[in-house]
């Protein structure tokens, strides 16, 4: 899951994405993960802190490789957009 993590380009580094996971700020499917290696397939929904925002996005491929980011944002459908109207404003 770090890999992958770090693949779609949500964390710099693998050791940041291990780092997260690890402190148990990831959830997959609804589930609290603390195993970096734990493995994540295709139609599972992952929920993560990155910055001030909590990102939630469904899985849609495994990445070979950290390519560019329009090769990554093909990993991922994002579930909360950056432009979804915040409900308290």
């Amino acid at each position: 899951m770090d890999k992958w993590l770090w693949q779609a380009r949500f964390f710099k580094s693998r050791s940041l994405a291990a780092e997260a996971i690890a402190a148990g700020s990831v959830r997959v499917n609804g589930t609290r993960v603390t195993r970096p290696g734990r493995d994540i397939a295709a139609g599972d929904t992952l929920t993560f802190p990155q910055g001030a925002r909590i990102r939630l996005v469904r899985v849609l491929a495994i990445g070979l490789r950290r390519g560019p980011a329009r090769e990554a944002q093909t990993l991922y459908l994002d579930l909360d957009p950056v432009n979804a109207p915040d409900p308290l404003e």
